[in-house]
């Protein structure tokens, strides 16, 4: 039995029309249209979330930079020097120094993917602290040892012997879930609003290949002659054509009959995007509690406004800051111990601005003129 029957006619002079590939198939970062909630797969997401839109990339890196520096203060002072030059000096990953290092590298781990690891490295003797190291999430997974209230770090790689020293490990959550040992990503939500970003720019790249690269169509409609002196015409029409458009100089194109040169692309219209990308842009930014001007972003914007945007981040680093207290005082308390000093320390943070600095003197201005206002008129006893 013959399956596959042919027609008894076949057109040959029909043209046939092929559709387009899917742009979104072919889309450099599809792990971003293949995003399900809660999957394995998170660390590659947003670490491709990250490269593929580099407004997010941006704006945790400048959160990272905004949160400041700080100051460990000891309370044994003969400990004081030696815990300057440890926090300055500790060899940390991929060859810099300096515990600043470390806690930009946490932060931003802790900011991209909900959570983050850190491990102080003992010398060979067990008896100083050798390096900080900042661990990949691909090896590691945080668990719950016995309860959700202690937590454990075990290493993926099964083939390692080696146990893991869990007083040594730092694990620190971001917002973590009620019930769970998994922390959330400030990225989180933002896939699908940046998958439909994407889209856009990647349709608008098509988009001027197709109309910005302009391409032309040369119909010939031939006479009444031979088919073979029109394919001959034919032929040589398109090889002019072609070495006219190859050609480096200004060529005028002759030829004889009825011939009409058609540009393809040119006519038609891109559609506008200025307002659906600064609306996704919006929801992004909104995600992310970076004010637009930190961004190069230029949206309308008043004074007042934007003194409320940065007493809003204000809030957010100090909220980030009180993640990381506890991970510096760990560090600098497991140096002393093993010095051999008390481990009583206190981790004090510089101000975010100097901007910050001048509205508290302010506060406190008009504080103590409210109180001596006050004080003549009667409403409080003198003291």
């Amino acid at each position: 039995m013959n399956f596959f029957k042919r027609n008894k006619k076949e057109n040959k002079t029909d043209a046939l029309v092929f559709p387009a590939p899917s742009t979104a198939h072919g889309h450099p970062f599809q792990t971003l249209y293949d995003y399900s909630p809660l999957t394995s797969k998170e660390i590659e997401l947003y670490s491709s979330l990250r490269e593929a839109v580099p407004v997010i990339d941006a704006a945790i890196e400048k959160t990272v930079r905004l949160i400041g520096n700080f100051e460990v203060i000891a309370e044994d002072r003969s400990a004081a020097r030696e815990l300057a030059e440890f926090i300055s000096s500790v060899y940390t990953s991929g060859g810099s120094y300096g515990i600043y290092t470390f806690v930009t590298t946490y932060l931003n781990d802790l900011l991209t993917y909900g959570q983050a690891v850190g491990e102080i490295v003992l010398s060979s003797d067990n008896s100083d602290v050798a390096a900080l190291y900042n661990a990949s999430l691909k090896d590691v997974t945080i668990k719950a040892n016995g309860s959700p209230l202690n937590l454990k770090v075990v290493l993926n790689d099964m083939s390692l012997s080696e146990p893991v020293c869990q007083r040594l490990i730092i694990p620190t959550l971001l917002n973590p879930e009620p019930g769970t040992v998994r922390g959330t990503s400030i990225l989180r939500g933002l896939p699908y609003v940046s998958g439909i970003l994407l889209k856009i720019f990647n349709s608008i790249g098509s988009n001027w290949e197709r109309v910005g690269n302009v391409r032309f169509a040369v119909t010939y409609r031939p006479d009444s002659s031979s088919p073979s002196v029109t394919k001959r015409q034919a032929q040589q029409i398109a090889d002019e054509w072609s070495a006219a458009m190859r050609s480096s100089e200004v060529c005028d194109f002759v030829s004889v009959g009825d011939v009409s040169v058609k540009v393809i692309g040119a006519d038609n219209q891109i559609l506008e995007c200025d307002v659906p990308v600064r609306h996704l842009l919006e929801q992004i930014i909104s995600k992310l509690a970076i004010p637009p001007f930190m961004l190069g972003i230029s949206w309308s914007t008043s004074e007042r406004m934007s003194s409320q945007q940065s007493d809003i981040l204000t809030s957010e680093l100090e909220h980030y800051r009180t993640l990381l207290t506890p991970v510096i005082a760990k560090i600098c308390k497991t140096f002393l111990r093993l010095r051999g000093y008390g481990d009583g320390v206190k981790v004090k943070w510089d101000l975010i601005n100097l901007q910050d600095e001048v509205e508290l003197s302010q506060a406190r201005l008009n504080n103590a003129q409210a109180f001596e206002i006050e004080k003549r008129s009667g409403n409080i006893e003198n003291r």
